[in-house]
């Protein structure tokens, strides 16, 4: 499908999920690479749920463990600016590595409230790994340390990212027409 109607939007195809397919890749391999040692990785639901579910069956990383927090910010097709958490982390993760996974940073204000949630644990590091990142709304100081796709500021539903809970089974990414 080249375009879909949601709640009376209309989305055109923005990312194939052969695209997809190879970004994740390659983020995976650069993570590989990395050979950061007993990664605990910590996946921001709800939109990244697939794409963590990608990442980590091609993660070689021994050690390996994935747990899930869930905060929002979006309401329609607009960020709130305010964070609200909804499910808090429950595990230990004192002296680990952690590599946060993201579906898609535009303001940062999500990765400010995880961080400052880290900040109360023992962690080892801090990696933070995007599938999308939107630099022209982007104003936070805070490396992204493995980036797939840099993309203009777009509204994007699919492969795990919605509207309005809508969208997220696509396996292709689109954006707001006429955005």
């Amino acid at each position: 499908m080249k375009e879909i109607v949601l709640k009376n939007k209309v989305f055109e195809k923005f990312i194939t999920q052969d695209e997809i397919f190879d970004i994740v890749k390659n983020i995976a391999e650069r993570i590989n690479k990395s050979k950061i040692l007993n990664p605990y990785f910590l996946a921001i639901l709800d939109g990244s749920f697939i794409f963590a579910s990608d990442l980590v069956r091609k993660i070689q990383i021994p050690n390996l463990q994935i747990s899930f927090v869930k905060l929002c910010s979006y309401e329609g097709t607009k960020s709130t600016g305010k964070i609200k958490e909804l499910i808090g982390l429950k595990e230990d993760i004192s002296q680990r590595n952690i590599i946060i996974i993201e579906d898609i940073i535009d303001t940062g204000n999500t990765l400010v409230e995880i961080l400052k949630t880290l900040e109360k644990y023992d962690v080892s590091s801090v990696s933070i790994v995007s599938l999308l990142l939107k630099p022209d709304v982007y104003d936070k100081d805070i490396n992204i340390d493995f980036i797939g796709k840099k993309i203009p500021n777009n509204f994007v539903i699919g492969y795990g990212m919605d509207f309005d809970e809508n969208g997220r089974n696509l396996p292709d990414i689109y954006k707001l027409k006429n955005n």
